[in-house]
């Protein structure tokens, strides 16, 4: 019993349970006290592209050469349906010059539409005459809180002004309508979503988990244990992010708070049950509480410590990428999945031994023995509970193989087809809400103005000081260019020379960005005619189009680097645990099989049922992560129940009895998980929908789907073969089975 127990006892004896409990309280007590949470230290503006890519390398050379100083534009675009007024023009011109005599907080210039006559300030309207754009430039150096307090400021004295809110008005109506769009705009917008989604998506997960846990356990003590386990486990590792990026050594943002608090109470959640599941049925066959949790911990330890690892591993992966948003996620993520399963060895342990079979109430576990005592004392007959050792399932995939092999195979494969179907986006706008101020103002530009206005796209060349007067007539031929400017001489090296560009379509989308590589080569020729050599290094782009280029660019590229990375790290710690080939091989190819499920019905979804035109190219890479690590946690779970009853009963007992035993916990923690990612669809960033949709859809596979069919079923087809090339186990009549059974343990 020593071996059984000794793990046990360092947490969850009758003095360690206490110790266990004040040492994660003292813990998350004194690391709040001395280190800033991590929302106190997000950082929604930090660079996604490395220093090496073009966009980059351009705008460095535009920030020398050709400085603008002007600060971060905040565009505010003025429309009204049925022409803009003189007297709506008047107001403006009132406004600047109000601006310019009394700056708002973090202003640094103005264009000067006051000092303009009124047919000058009329030939910046659009086509129709019923909009105008007038750009408010603030302090580079401005976060988004100092930039929404010199806007807010700035609304103020509109509506001071034209003495009515232009701002919230509909834009439906005939009324004078303002918006504040461009970077200053989108920054306070998207850090305001980012900031509101904190709040409202840790109410819900909380309550979906909450409601979940009381209707499949009906316990309000149980409901709770998992929740507490989240909250200290989040006690910890918020501040330690926060000290973190508070030194540096990471970069934290909003969307990955989000995403940490999601996979925290989802995965989180999970690894509690598995130990809480093992803890119950321990409870019906010992009357000891202590020796019932003593052996849940051993056999449960195992493959929960497994698959958080598998977790870890995965999440870690996403140190190899280059794309910032990628990269800035390994660290948090692993992190959290690190404290939160170490929280599920400890902290639950401590705290089911504290509550005992209270945990439970009203639907307490006894064994026949205590339920007979218990009803001979209250004079009624004794209700025992008889566990069954298999059911319809377990019978299903070892008496029909082929058949539930065949229709997963056909119906996981039906759906990943339709991966192939799916549509990318690189633009950010897309992702955020119709009714986004910021976007309603961009959409404005984009409808009344040349598309190509609203990113105009800047390339620039060094000359060597030859004559390169072809390049402006080059540059004008091509078909996808609207309008070019004159050439601008950089103000260090007048060799360097600029035009600026804009597109017939919209700058933003993906036909733009395929016009990339072409603008390219057309400016490179044009330096060779020249007679300048070398012209690859000689050339730059920047703009928002070359931006979203290189983000497609080097985001494939982590794609290819990072997928077999994830595979192989995963496949390395599957062999190592079960130590099988075979095994090994169809665990990974049927969670990465249950991925492009995913991917495909995730697009049905979102395309057929949500009316989205594309997803945001993100969203592949961080649903494979998550869904191919978290995947396997449920195959592990199972096969390891498998692989120990094979030992003491034939192979398809071992299989019925595996799944059957397993099914439970792990159909209500996909429940979980699949329903905590879910919440994520009911916030108002597109990219978080997208992602919660199909990673939940993964999750739902993978649970009803992937686990208790395909892979048992494989399993069964394959025999003794599936242990290869370890030894397996030597085939047991039923006769030692039903004697030996008892004597079970799950790793």
């Amino acid at each position: 019993m020593k071996e059984q127990t000794g793990y046990g006892r360092w947490v969850a004896g009758p003095k360690t349970k206490w110790v266990t409990v004040i040492v994660w309280i003292a813990l998350v007590i004194v690391l709040n006290l001395i280190w800033p949470m991590v929302n106190e230290k997000e950082k929604n503006n930090a660079p996604n592209l490395p220093d090496s890519s073009m966009s980059v390398q351009a705008d460095a050379v535009v920030a020398r050469e050709f400085p603008s100083g002007e600060g971060i534009p905040a565009l505010v675009v003025w429309q009204r349906t049925e022409g803009m007024t003189d007297e709506d023009l008047g107001h403006i011109q009132e406004l600047f010059a109000k601006l310019d005599e009394q700056p708002v907080a973090h202003q640094v210039g103005l264009v000067p539409f006051d000092k303009m006559p009124l047919p000058a300030l009329k030939a910046q309207l659009s086509e129709d005459g019923s909009s105008i754009v007038t750009p408010v430039f603030f302090d580079k150096t401005a976060g988004a809180e100092q930039l929404e307090e010199g806007i807010t400021a700035m609304q103020a004295q509109v509506k001071e002004i034209f003495g009515v809110d232009p701002f919230s008005a509909d834009l439906n109506n005939t009324e004078l309508v303002a918006r504040v769009t461009g970077p200053a705009g989108i920054s306070v917008d998207a850090t305001g979503l980012f900031k509101n989604a904190d709040v409202s998506l840790l109410i819900a997960t909380v309550l979906l988990v909450l409601v979940i846990l009381l209707l499949i356990y009906r316990s309000p003590v149980l409901a709770l244990i998992p929740l507490v386990a989240v909250g200290f486990a989040y006690g910890v590792i918020s501040p330690v992010l926060g000290f973190m990026a508070d030194k540096e050594w990471i970069t934290v943002d909003g969307q990955a708070i989000s995403i940490m608090t999601v996979l925290l109470f989802g995965a989180g959640t999970d690894y509690c049950l598995f130990i809480i599941s093992r803890f119950r049925h321990d409870l019906r066959e010992e009357k000891s509480k202590t020796k019932a949790l003593f052996k849940a911990i051993t056999q449960s330890s195992g493959a929960i410590a497994m698959s958080g690892i598998t977790v870890v591993i995965a999440m870690l992966a996403l140190l190899f990428a280059q794309y910032g948003a990628y990269h800035r996620f390994a660290v948090p993520f692993s992190f959290s999945i690190l404290i939160m399963f170490i929280a599920s060895l400890t902290l639950v342990p401590a705290l089911l031994a504290i509550f005992g079979r209270v945990s439970f109430y009203p639907f307490v576990p006894r064994t026949p023995e205590m339920e007979e005592e218990r009803a001979r004392i209250k004079g009624k007959k004794a209700k025992i509970h008889k566990e069954k050792k298999d059911g319809w399932i377990g019978r299903m995939v070892t008496g029909k193989p082929w058949m539930v092999v065949l229709i997963g195979l056909v119906v996981l494969g039906g759906l990943a087809a339709f991966a192939t179907q799916v549509k990318f986006t690189y633009d950010i706008m897309s992702s955020f809400p119709k009714d986004m101020a910021s976007r309603q103002g961009f959409d404005i530009i984009g409808k009344q103005f040349s598309p190509g206005q609203l990113a105009p796209v800047k390339v620039i060349v060094d000359t060597e000081g030859k004559n390169v007067e072809q390049l402006k007539d080059d540059l004008s031929a091509l078909p996808y260019i609207n309008k070019i400017g004159d050439p601008v001489q950089g103000s260090e090296n007048p060799n360097i020379t600029a035009y600026e560009l804009e597109f017939t379509m919209n700058p933003y989308e993906l036909e733009a960005m395929d016009h990339i590589p072409d603008l390219r080569a057309t400016t490179e020729k044009a330096l060779v005619n020249a007679g300048i050599s070398s012209p690859e290094s000689k050339v730059w782009i920047s703009g928002q189009t070359a931006t979203q280029y290189d983000t497609e660019q080097i985001g494939e590229r982590d794609t290819i680097i990072i997928i077999p990375i994830v595979i192989g790290m995963i496949t390395l710690l599957l062999l190592l645990y079960l130590r099988s080939v075979v095994a090994t091989i169809y665990l990974v190819l049927t969670v990465i099989l249950s991925y492009f499920s995913a991917l495909g019905l995730g697009w049905i979804v979102l395309h057929y049922g949500m009316g989205a035109e594309a997803i945001q190219g993100a969203i592949p890479l961080y649903s494979f992560v998550f869904l191919v690590a978290l995947g396997e946690d449920y195959n592990i779970f199972m096969i390891s129940s498998i692989w120990k009853k094979s030992r003491i009963m034939p192979l398809k007992q071992a299989i019925r009895e595996g799944v059957h035993e397993t099914g439970p916990v792990i159909t209500s923690a996909g429940l979980i998980l699949a329903g905590t990612f879910a919440v994520l669809a009911t916030l108002p960033i597109q990219v978080l929908v997208q992602f919660g949709v199909i990673t939940a859809i993964g999750v739902l596979l993978d649970t009803f789907v992937v686990r208790p069919f395909l892979v048992p079923a494989i399993t069964t087809l394959l025999g003794k073969a599936a242990f290869w090339p370890g030894k397996a186990p030597a085939e047991v009549d039923d006769a030692s089975a039903v004697q030996d059974r008892g004597r079970v343990n799950l790793s």
